[in-house]
């Protein structure tokens, strides 16, 4: 039985779609990233970063754009891999995080992309808003992956973390014994993508080749990484509202001379707010296990391996899973589950109250 996973991350980069099957095993079917419209992900990202609506009816239509547009990239990849829309048993659509603010008297999550729409585009099942039971329940409606990665990549011969370097990073924790444990760690990606398209143009570092060409600010490094929500204990969870230029700015200044050597100092604030969460939640860990946007910068990964000697750093290929539809996959599955009516978060990794069934289904 087929199922279509659905995202757009925090860094907005482009539309994740994964066709997949669980039984006998996880199998991806067929993957693609389709990009956004620039105008529509300019939008995206400034909300993202915390800028103001200019109405309601801009989130309304925001919200339809987006549900459109993730149901033709569904339908895209159905006809690229000639699978019909009646094949597939479900569509789990994640949506484009605008708001994520879970702490507070009125903790709130907020990902535009109705799944009416998508549902009634596609003529497919759909189940979407798979964060806000969570958060309803006391949690803080992320990180939701956790649950698969423990399916597929748990061992009972070591301890294990698998990171997600989108453009926020996070981390699972997966213990030989013991509770699954997940929390966000910080930018992984989201600041250096900022900062490098400001000032080159280009959406992200590729490869990480203008980092390469800086050098770290020792200085800069120490007033960003001293933000007192890196010292905070897990569960936690943030976004681009809280990680942007801005913050950049408020915490940097006086930033250095040089574009490229803030961009080497954001390369290694992720690594080492990475590494030092791993060490402090889990100093057992043998291996980590990389997926995300994060994995093409192999500079970032050479950091990571620096920093945690005699830990295996490797990403999910390693493991049969594609690095950059890990999350879609997720998604899907997350679907497979609601509609089987079990619960898709873990109390463990999330803060909730107790296991929760997740997601609004949207019929075909």
């Amino acid at each position: 039985m087929l199922y279509l996973g659905l995202i757009s991350g925090t860094s907005a980069d482009g539309i994740d779609v994964a066709l997949a099957r669980f039984e006998p095993r996880c199998e991806v079917v067929a993957a693609r990233t389709v990009p956004w419209d620039p105008a529509v992900r300019a939008r995206l990202v400034a909300l993202g970063q915390g800028a103001d609506a200019a109405s309601m009816d801009e989130i309304g239509h925001l919200d339809v754009r987006v549900a459109l547009a993730f149901a033709d990239a569904a339908l895209a990849v159905l006809a690229e891999a000639h699978v019909a829309p009646d094949e597939v048993r479900a569509i789990g659509s994640h949506g484009q995080t605008v708001r994520h603010r879970p702490g507070g008297p009125h903790p709130f999550t907020w990902q535009l992309g109705d799944g009416n729409v998508i549902a009634e585009r596609t003529g497919i099942a759909t189940v979407s808003d798979f964060r806000r039971r969570d958060v309803a329940a006391g949690g803080h409606g992320a990180p939701l992956l956790p649950a698969l990665h423990a399916a597929l990549l748990q061992t009972t011969d070591e301890d294990r973390a698998v990171l997600n370097l989108g453009g926020i990073a996070n981390l699972t924790l997966l213990p030989k014994r013991g509770d699954v444990r997940g929390f966000d760690t910080g930018p992984a990606n989201a600041l250096m993508d900022a900062w490098c398209e400001r000032h080159t143009g280009h959406p992200y570092d590729a490869g990480g080749a203008y980092a390469a060409s800086g050098r770290v600010d020792d200085a800069l490094l120490r007033r960003l990484s001293s933000d007192p929500w890196f010292a905070l204990p897990p569960p936690k969870s943030t976004g681009r509202e809280q990680f942007h230029l801005a913050w950049l700015a408020s915490r940097g200044a006086p930033l250095p001379d040089h574009a490229e050597d803030v961009q080497a100092t954001l390369l290694e604030l992720s690594a080492v707010t990475i590494t030092t969460a791993l060490v402090a939640t889990q100093p057992s860990t043998t291996r980590l296990i990389a997926c995300g946007g994060g994995v093409h910068n192999p500079l970032l990964l050479d950091r990571l391996r620096a920093h945690l000697p005699g830990i295996e750093v490797e990403t999910t290929a390693a493991h049969g899973l594609d690095p950059d539809f890990v999350e879609a996959t997720g998604f899907a599955w997350l679907a497979r589950e609601t509609l089987a009516g079990r619960p898709g978060n873990l109390p463990s990794v999330t803060g909730a109250r107790g296991p929760r069934v997740l997601g609004v289904i949207h019929p075909a």
